[in-house]
């Protein structure tokens, strides 16, 4: 009996400092205040200014999540990167449900995020169907929002930063995937992730507007791949001002030497924006690289600072972490 009641104590203690530091708790065995993380998201205010924090204890959730465009300044917070899992499974060549119609790429996501000033800690975003067809695990088309050591898991298409003249922050994140498995028009910057490639194909595919001057930027990333994989373009033009940039990055030997694609398009060999600066590793030689790439001097790194990159656009902004 004492050792129940001292069991019981803990429960309620450990219970009480989330409520004191979380607004909302979801957990599936029952002892937070929601089981699912779509009903926690549906509970916040919307259009609050003041930033609300849904801490998700361990456990895989089967759910598609969508945070909506009235839902802003919310933060998401899972108990473990490794344990906290936010997973779905659909793929580009399902049927819609209802119709016979497939449902296409922008539909698959299992987090699509449209609330302004979203971020997540310590949490996996997973979309498990099968190689199939493009399959998003992480669907942004917001501003200001930051992911931190989170996971990323999929194949062709995990990551869509899917609105131009957004911004999005990564930080100390893994990503995977198989084909263009990051892509879009966003601005959105990599710090520290480990990006790792699970096929012969390509990273980035992105498709930042002319207007733009930033698109994906990759600083101080580990670019790494499965077994036997050997032939890997760091990213190809989705639109033909697309731009990616890697900065002091570790690239490994599955690397293609010329590094990028022109998408079976030469005149994107004219637009692009392909950029590398200071990396390092065996597939970091620039000596066999594409003749449209820009080697960039290290003297250049100040230009893709993230105090610099985000504060591009017309309303300033810095990410907390």
């Amino acid at each position: 009996m004492k050792r129940f009641l001292l069991t019981l104590m803990a429960c309620v203690a450990v219970a009480s400092s989330y409520a004191l530091k979380y607004d909302v708790v979801v957990a599936q065995d029952g002892t937070g205040d929601f089981t699912t993380i779509q009903e926690a998201v549906n509970s916040v205010r919307a259009e609050m200014q003041e930033r609300k924090t849904i801490f998700v204890k361990n456990g895989v959730y089967r759910e598609k999540v969508v945070i909506p465009t009235n839902c802003i300044n919310v933060t998401i917070v899972g108990e473990s990167k490794d344990s906290t899992i936010l997973s779905w499974g659909d793929h580009a060549k399902m049927p819609l449900p209802g119709t016979d119609k497939p449902m296409g790429t922008f539909k698959t996501y299992t987090l699509l995020v449209r609330g302004n000033g979203f971020k997540a800690k310590n949490i996996t975003i997973e979309n498990d169907a099968p190689q199939l067809g493009q399959a998003v695990a992480l669907h942004v088309e917001a501003d200001k929002v930051e992911f931190v050591n989170c996971r990323f898991l999929g194949n062709q298409d995990t990551i869509y930063a899917g609105k131009e003249n957004c911004r999005q922050y990564f930080k100390d994140c893994e990503i995977e995937g198989t084909t263009d498995f990051i892509f879009g028009p966003s601005t959105a910057y990599f710090e520290a992730c480990l990006i790792r490639c699970k096929k012969n194909s390509y990273i980035t595919a992105p498709s930042t507007p002319e207007y733009c001057k930033y698109g994906f930027i990759f600083n101080k990333c580990r670019i790494v791949a499965a077994d036997g994989i050997d032939k890997v373009f760091l990213g190809r033009p989705w639109r033909p001002f697309g731009q990616s940039v890697f900065i002091g990055c570790f690239l490994d030997k599955h690397i293609r030497p010329e590094g990028w694609d022109n998408w079976r398009n030469p005149e994107n060999e004219k637009t692009a924006r392909f950029v590398e600066i200071g990396n390092n590793g065996p597939g970091a030689s620039m000596e066999k690289r594409v003749a449209w790439c820009k080697k960039g001097k290290k003297n250049e790194k100040k230009e893709y600072e993230v105090s610099r990159v985000f504060s591009s656009s017309v309303e300033k902004w810095q990410p907390e972490e």
